[in-house]
């Protein structure tokens, strides 16, 4: 099997001066890298789900908005700041729940800001250390939530991840998923289990996929199967990613987080939230103000389907992430610590 790790999910091709990403609709089927320069394309990208993840998204906005000014032809740095202003709304619009989007793409504006007097020039400098700056602290925030979250952790454990929050959706290690690497390369053993997660099935095409490739020992399960594992005893920690984390703790993450966050407290097995501090909103007072994307109905009746699976014209409910209370949370962990209950995320 292909080992999907030798691949950068984002990266800056610096000869090319293009974003490149892993198209991930394709997988796992096809690795496809493609080339992406243009505003519109990079804003399809991140919408269509070709780039994914919370983190990747926003390595990706940074990466790619200043791909696109580098071919802005102007001089002035006023103009040239007022385009970047322009095409950063613009991307916002891609995403709207996932935090990081916004937050790579404000960080920054900043620098392109602080570099005005300086010039053009100056300018496209700065904005391209910044976004590779902002890709290499991603990578290194994986790795401390990997090494916090394994010390929660025994050999042998059974393990359940939702969605994807691994490798493809971050700049290395994932976030849910950096344990499980961290603990396969010093030999836990885990028992991994992912579920498929519907309706974009980014578990049993991504998870299960990558984990896989790395040599691990994954079971492949659908949604409505994990309350049977957890029964059983089979499962002894779940962890899932996030998109945002509200200041009392509430957390946006794929749609169906919340179910098995629920199930998880009705058997007694910890439920561990894996969150970049670049997610935590401590202006967000709670998931009752997060913005919920609401995704084509499509992608239920139709998609991986050869025929269509639904009557035609019945409405359909596709909302792309759900809140998982704060109260089901066991803790969230960060690279620069682990979180409890009570959680007051305001002074973050």
């Amino acid at each position: 099997m292909q080992n999907i790790l030798d691949h950068d999910t984002v990266a800056f091709d610096e000869q090319s001066g293009t974003l490149d990403i892993i198209d991930q609709t394709l997988l796992p089927g096809e690795t496809k890298i493609i080339k992406l320069k243009d505003i519109k394309d990079i804003w399809e990208a991140i919408y269509l789900l070709k780039v994914r993840g919370a983190p990747a998204i926003g390595v990706a906005a940074a990466i790619g908005i200043y791909v696109v000014m580098l071919s802005e032809d102007t001089s002035d740095a006023g103009d040239f700041a007022r385009k970047f202003h322009e095409h950063k709304e613009y991307l916002v619009s891609a995403r709207p729940t996932a935090v990081n989007l916004s937050w790579a793409l404000e960080r920054m504006e900043k620098v392109c800001l602080a570099n005005k007097a300086a010039g053009v020039e100056t300018m496209l400098k700065a904005l391209k250390a910044e976004a590779l700056e902002i890709r290499a602290e991603d990578e290194d925030m994986c790795l401390k939530i990997g090494e916090n979250a394994l010390t929660l952790l025994k050999k042998g454990a059974g393990l359940l991840t939702h969605c994807n929050a691994g490798q493809l959706a971050t700049s290395k290690y994932g976030t849910a998923t950096s344990a499980m690497y961290l603990g396969h390369k010093r030999g836990y053993g885990f028992k991994i289990y992912c579920d498929e997660t519907r309706p974009l099935l980014q578990g049993a095409r991504l998870t299960a996929y990558e984990l896989a490739s790395a040599g691990m020992d994954v079971t492949l399960c659908c949604d409505n199967m994990v309350s049977s594992l957890m029964r059983q005893g089979l499962i002894d920690a779940v962890f899932v990613g996030c998109d945002r984390v509200a200041a009392n703790g509430d957390v946006a993450n794929k749609i169906g987080t919340s179910v098995v966050a629920a199930i998880a407290a009705r058997y007694g097995v910890p439920f561990y939230v894996c969150a970049p501090s670049s997610t935590i909103d401590p202006g967000t007072a709670s998931g009752d103000d997060i913005v919920i994307e609401q995704r084509p109905g499509e992608e239920v009746t139709e998609m991986w389907y050869a025929k269509r699976m639904a009557p035609e014209g019945i409405k359909v409910y596709n909302p792309a992430f759900d809140i998982t209370d704060h109260e089901l949370i066991t803790a969230i962990i960060t690279e620069k610590g682990i979180l409890r209950p009570p959680y007051d995320l305001k002074s973050l």
